[in-house]
C-alpha cells in the first residue's frame, strides 16, 4: 500500500491513523500463536471514520480487522490489512433505559467498568470473561463471550438487543428483533440492507437447508456454541418454523469476529444484581476421573459458577507472586477441583444450599475435601482461577501450553466419555494436557504442550487440533465454545458442520461483505492454521549477551517471549492493581507490558546489527515505562519489564553513549553529598526561582517540578549519644541507604530512635543501593555496588542479623536485581533472605510477640497510606498498615493509588512530567485531596516528593509516624 494513500486518508479522518514500522510490529499479534503485519493502524473517532474506512478498504481492496483489547487466543484480531483499534476513542456509555433495563454503549466499553456503572442502579451485565477488568463488550460480541457466569446469565448472544452496525457499503443499519410482518418489509428496502434480509429469507425458507442445519450444527443443548454463523439461531424464528415470535439479525452477527459488519454501538438487555450473599464450596479431587464424575450431579443444583481447574494450572499459580497468596484454600495437592458458587438473599437459604450441595458431593464420595468460601475470600479465589490461562505462559522455555483445542464445548451428560476419549487421543501423541473447564457449560479449555518454534512440533499442532475436531464432531459438540473461530478453528468448520452448511455461511458472507474487506481469512475462506505462526520454524536461536543474568528464563529473548499477549497490562485505573501505570494515563497500546515484550521479541529476533539491542524502536517504546515492578507480579506470566529496561539501557548506551542528564541522575548521591556539606545554601539555591530554574534547565528537569532538599545529619554521633540497654531484643542492622542518607536524615533518625526504644540493637550500614543506576542502565556501576554491598552486609547476616531498609527500591534490589548481578547466588540468597523493609520486620516482630501497642500513644489518628510500587511487586502492603495499628486508636486504611507517577527520576525529567502528573491524578492525587483530616504515610522518598507536587500535602514515612507515637521511657 502506498504511503501516499495513507496519508491521504489520515488527513481525511477525525481519528488517526498509522502505517510506521512500531506500529505495525505491536498489532502483529494478539493472544494467539499467529503474527500477520498489518498495512497500518488506524484509530477511529466516530462512525464517520469508520464509514470513511470501509470505503477506503472497498476502494484498495484490503482487510479491515475490528479490535478491542486485543485478547483473541484464536488469531480474531491479527491481519495484514488495516486494523481498526476502537478502544482509544470510541469507549463511552451512550444511554440507560432503567424502565427497559437496556443499556446503549459504543464497542470500547470495558466490561468490568460498565457493571461498576451499572451497580448504583442494581444491575449487570452478566457474561463474564476471564479478562473481564480489560475486555471490551464489541470484543464480547464479536466472540459471543461468556465466561464463568453463563450457567446463570447466558453468553453475550442472549444479552444483545440490538447492533448499530456499517456494512461493507458504507451505509449505517441497526438491526434489532423484528416482527414478521416487518422482517417482510426489510425485504423491500432497496438497499444492501434490504438485500441482506431478502437473501437470508430465500435461503433460510428452504426446508432442505433448515434441515441441513438442524442435522450439522451442534446440538442446540449446548449454550456455548459459536462454530461458524450462527444461523441456527434463526431457526428459532417463527418465519422459519420455530416458536419465537421475532427475528433479530444481531444474533447472527454475535460470534462472527467482524466478517460481516462493523459494530458501532450495541445495546444491551441488563440483569439484576446478582443475590448479595454467596459462598464458594471448593471439591479437592485425586484424579480427573472423579472430578468429572461430580460435574452433572452438583449442576442439579442452582449454581452460579462451576468452574474446574487442574493441577497443571495449579502448580503454575505457586511461581506467580500475585497468585501465590490466592491458593490459601487448595488443600494437599489435589489432580483436579471444583469450584461451585451458590448465592441467596439471606443467610439461611445460603447455608441451606450449601448444606445441600455438601451432602451431594458426600453421596459421590469422589472429593477428599471441600472446603466453603466466603467473602473476600471467594473474590480471590475467582482471581485464581482467571489468571489461569494467562499462567500458563509461565513455563519457563519454548514449549508452551498452546491454544488449539481449548474451547470445545459437549452436552453436558458427554462431558465425561469426551474427556476420556480426548485423554487417549493426548496420551498418543504422549502429551499430558492441560484440563481447565466451565465444567457446569460442558466447555473445556484443553491444550497440548508443544514447542512452535520446531517444525515437528508444529505438525503436531495441526494434527492434534484435527483429531480433537472429529472428536468433537462424534459427540455434535461445538470447536468453538468461547474464544471464536479466528485462524486457529476456522479451517475445520467445513468439517464441523458439514460441507453444504459451509456453503450457506460463505453464501452469507457474499451478501454481507462482497469484497472481503471485513477481517478476512476468519470462519470462510480462512487462513491455514499451520502458517503465520509467531515464530519461525527450526529457526537458528539468536544468542543475546547481557550482562544481567536471565538464565532463570533461558536468556532475555525468552523473558520476552514468555508474554502471551493476555493483555493484562491493559486494565485501567478504575479496578485494582498497578500495572502499567503508563498505559493507564495514556491508554496507547504502546506503553503497555505486552507491546514491550513484544517489541523486545521483535527486534532481538530480527535485528542484524551488531548489537541487538541498537534500536530506537525500542528506545521509544521503552521511554515511558517507569520500572515500578508491577508486572513482574501481576502480570501473569511475570513478564519483568523493568529488568529488561535496565539492560536496553545499558546496551544501547554502550553503543550511543550516556548522556549527561542520565550520568547526572546515576550519581545523584555524590551529588547531594557534595551539597549535604552546606545543605542551607545548597537548598537555597535549589528553592530560589531565578538558580532553581537554572539548574533544571541545564539538568533536564521540568521547570514546574520542586527540587528536593539535601540534609545533613551525624548518624553514628546520634546512635552513640542513645542509652544503652540491659535488655535487648536483638541486635539489627540499619541500611542508610543514597536516598536516606543526604535527603531523608530525619527519616534516618527516627528509625533508628523507634528500634532502640522498642529495644533493638543497631548497627549501620551506609550504602548505594544501585537503583538510581539500574534506572539509568549504568549496570557495570550497579555490579561495582552489588560486590561492595555483598561484601559489606554478608557478616552480618551470616550471622543471622536482618538487614532493614527505609527506602523500599533501594532496600529491596537486595532481594531483585542483585540476583541478576552475576555474583555468589549463595551469598546473595542470604544477603536476600535476610534483607527486609522496616516494616516487614516489625510487623514480624508484632506477630512474635516482641512488639505490642503498650509502648505506642493512646491518641486518636487517622492515618491513610500509599505505598511504594516496588514493596507491592515483591513484598506485602499488609505489613505497612499492620505497623500503624500498632497505635490502638489508629484508625488506618491503604488507598487504593495504584503507581504515584515519579518513579526516581522519570516524574522529574521534562518530557515525562507530564505523563507522571497525569498518572498521579488517575488514583492518589484525588484520594488524597479526600482526606483532608487524615495523616498521609508513604515509604517512597519519590512517592512523597510526588504527593507534594501533586497535592501540596507533607507525607510521613510510617516510620516516622511510629517515632511519634512513641512512648518515652
Amino acid at each position: 500500500m502506498q504511503k501516499n494513500l495513507f496519508t491521504k486518508v489520515s488527513n481525511a479522518l477525525e481519528g488517526t491513523i498509522h502505517w510506521d514500522d512500531l506500529s505495525r510490529k505491536l498489532y502483529a499479534t494478539d493472544a494467539s500463536v499467529y503474527r500477520m503485519v498489518p498495512e497500518a493502524v488506524a484509530y477511529p473517532k466516530s462512525v464517520a471514520d469508520i464509514q470513511l474506512l470501509v470505503h477506503f478498504a472497498s476502494e484498495h481492496k484490503i482487510g479491515l480487522i475490528p479490535r478491542t483489547a486485543g485478547t483473541s487466543l484464536a488469531g480474531q484480531c491479527v491481519g495484514e490489512g488495516i486494523v481498526v483499534d476502537v478502544s482509544r476513542h470510541m469507549t463511552s456509555i451512550l444511554d440507560l433505559d432503567l424502565d427497559k433495563k437496556q443499556i446503549r454503549v459504543q464497542p470500547g466499553v470495558i466490561r468490568d467498568e460498565l457493571n461498576q456503572y451499572l451497580a448504583p442502579y442494581g444491575l449487570y451485565f452478566g457474561p463474564n470473561t476471564s479478562t473481564s477488568n480489560r475486555c471490551m463488550i464489541g470484543g464480547m460480541v464479536g466472540n459471543n463471550s461468556s465466561g464463568t457466569t453463563s450457567i446463570q446469565y447466558g453468553v453475550t448472544r442472549d444479552k444483545v438487543v440490538a447492533l448499530k452496525t456499517v456494512l461493507s457499503d458504507g451505509s449505517e443499519v441497526e438491526f434489532k428483533a423484528l416482527y414478521e410482518e416487518e422482517f417482510i418489509e426489510k425485504c423491500k428496502l432497496p438497499t444492501l440492507e434490504g438485500k441482506l434480509y431478502s437473501n437470508l429469507f430465500d435461503e433460510l425458507s428452504q426446508e432442505e437447508i433448515r434441515e441441513e442445519i438442524r442435522s450439522g450444527f451442534p446440538k442446540p443443548t449446548i449454550h456455548r456454541r459459536n462454530t461458524g454463523y450462527a444461523v441456527d439461531e434463526l431457526l428459532k424464528s417463527s418465519i422459519f418454523g420455530g416458536h419465537e415470535r421475532d427475528i433479530n439479525l444481531g444474533k447472527l452477527l454475535c460470534g462472527s469476529e467482524g466478517t460481516l459488519a462493523f459494530t458501532t454501538e450495541i445495546t444491551l438487555q441488563l440483569d439484576d444484581l446478582p443475590p448479595p450473599l454467596s459462598a464458594m464450596v471448593v471439591t479437592h479431587y485425586s484424579s480427573l476421573e472423579n472430578c468429572l464424575s461430580d460435574v452433572v450431579p452438583v449442576m442439579r443444583h442452582n449454581l452460579q459458577m462451576c468452574e474446574m481447574m487442574d493441577k497443571v494450572i495449579l502448580d503454575c499459580t505457586k511461581s506467580n507472586r500475585q497468585q501465590l497468596a490466592n491458593r490459601f484454600f487448595v488443600q494437599g495437592d489435589p489432580e483436579a477441583l471444583l469450584m461451585l458458587q451458590l448465592s441467596d438473599s439471606n443467610r439461611e437459604g445460603l447455608e441451606r444450599q450449601i448444606a445441600d450441595l455438601i451432602q451431594t458431593i458426600g453421596k459421590s464420595g469422589f472429593s477428599y475435601a471441600h472446603p466453603v468460601l466466603y467473602g473476600e475470600d471467594i473474590n480471590k479465589a475467582i482471581e485464581l482461577r482467571k489468571a489461569g490461562l494467562g499462567l500458563l505462559g509461565n513455563m519457563v522455555g519454548d514449549k508452551k501450553a498452546v491454544a488449539c483445542i481449548e474451547d470445545t464445548a459437549v452436552a453436558l451428560e458427554d462431558l465425561k466419555d469426551f474427556i476420556g476419549e480426548f485423554t487417549a487421543i493426548m496420551k498418543g501423541y504422549d502429551q499430558k494436557a492441560v484440563y481447565y473447564a466451565h465444567a457446569g457449560a460442558g466447555e473445556l479449555h484443553l491444550r497440548p504442550i508443544l514447542d512452535l518454534k520446531k517444525s515437528g512440533d508444529v505438525s503436531l499442532f495441526r494434527e492434534i487440533t484435527t483429531d480433537v475436531a472429529r472428536l468433537t464432531k462424534k459427540y455434535r459438540g461445538s470447536f468453538s465454545g468461547e474464544h471464536g473461530d479466528g485462524i486457529v478453528r476456522a479451517e475445520f468448520i467445513p468439517m464441523m458442520i458439514g460441507n453444504k452448511n459451509y456453503g450457506l455461511l460463505r453464501r452469507i458472507k457474499g451478501y454481507f461483505d462482497p469484497q472481503h474487506i471485513f477481517n478476512p481469512g476468519k470462519i470462510v475462506d480462512a487462513f491455514p492454521m499451520d502458517k503465520s505462526l509467531r515464530y519461525e520454524t527450526d529457526r537458528e536461536e539468536p544468542v543475546i549477551a547481557t550482562l544481567m543474568d536471565f538464565s532463570d528464563t533461558q536468556g532475555i529473548l525468552r523473558a520476552a517471549e514468555q508474554c502471551n499477549g493476555s493483555g493484562d497490562c491493559r486494565k485501567t485505573h478504575n479496578v485494582a492493581g498497578t500495572m502499567c501505570p503508563s498505559y493507564q494515563a495514556t491508554r496507547n497500546e504502546r506503553d503497555t507490558t505486552r507491546a514491550r515484550a513484544n517489541t523486545l521479541r521483535e527486534i532481538l529476533t530480527h535485528n542484524s546489527r551488531e548489537n541487538p539491542f541498537d534500536s530506537d524502536e525500542l528506545k521509544t517504546v521503552l521511554d515511558l515505562c517507569l520500572s515500578c515492578k508491577a508486572c513482574s507480579r501481576e502480570c501473569p506470566s511475570n513478564v519483568d519489564i523493568a529488568s529488561m529496561k535496565a539492560e536496553f539501557l545499558y546496551q544501547y548506551q554502550e553503543t550511543h553513549g550516556y548522556s549527561f542528564r542520565s550520568r547526572l541522575f546515576a550519581n545523584n548521591y555524590t551529588l547531594n553529598k557534595w551539597g549535604s556539606m552546606v545543605p542551607g545554601l545548597t537548598n537555597w539555591l535549589y528553592a530560589n526561582p531565578i538558580t532553581g530554574n537554572l539548574i533544571k534547565k541545564i539538568s533536564g528537569v521540568a521547570r514546574e517540578r520542586s527540587l528536593p532538599e539535601v540534609s545533613s545529619f551525624n548518624y553514628k554521633k546520634h546512635l552513640k549519644s542513645l542509652d544503652n540497654k540491659e535488655d535487648i531484643i536483638s541486635d539489627v542492622v540499619l541500611f542508610i541507604d543514597e536516598f536516606t542518607e543526604n535527603m531523608d536524615a530525619q527519616i534516618g533518625k527516627d528509625a533508628i530512635d523507634l528500634l532502640h526504644g522498642l529495644g533493638y540493637k543497631v548497627h549501620l550500614f551506609f550504602g548505594q543501593s544501585g537503583r538510581a543506576q539500574l534506572s539509568k542502565g549504568f549496570l557495570k556501576q550497579v555490579k561495582k555496588l552489588a560486590i561492595k554491598n555483598l561484601e559489606g552486609l554478608y557478616p552480618y547476616v551470616s550471622r543471622d542479623m536482618s538487614v532493614l531498609g527505609l527506602e523500599p527500591s533501594a532496600v529491596l534490589t537486595f532481594r531483585d536485581e542483585y540476583k541478576r548481578m552475576g555474583m555468589d547466588q549463595e551469598k546473595v540468597g542470604k544477603l536476600a533472605s535476610k534483607a527486609f523493609l522496616i516494616e516487614e520486620f516489625l510487623a514480624e516482630e508484632i506477630i512474635a510477640g516482641r512488639i505490642d501497642s503498650g509502648s505506642f500513644t493512646r491518641e486518636s489518628k487517622q492515618i491513610k497510606i500509599h505505598n511504594h510500587c516496588h514493596q507491592k511487586a515483591l513484598s506485602n502492603q499488609k505489613v505497612t498498615f499492620d505497623i500503624l495499628n500498632l497505635p490502638e486508636n489508629y484508625e488506618v486504611s491503604i488507598i487504593s493509588s495504584g503507581c504515584c507517577g515519579m518513579a526516581g527520576s522519570f516524574g522529574y525529567e521534562e518530557e515525562h512530567y507530564e505523563v507522571s502528573m497525569k498518572t498521579g491524578e488517575l488514583k492518589l492525587f484525588p484520594a488524597i485531596r479526600n482526606s483532608a483530616d487524615a495523616v498521609i504515610a508513604a515509604n517512597g522518598t519519590s512517592c512523597r516528593h510526588q504527593i507534594k507536587d501533586g497535592t501540596g500535602r507533607e507525607a510521613k514515612h510510617p516510620v516516622s509516624i511510629l517515632r511519634e507515637a512513641l512512648i518515652s521511657d
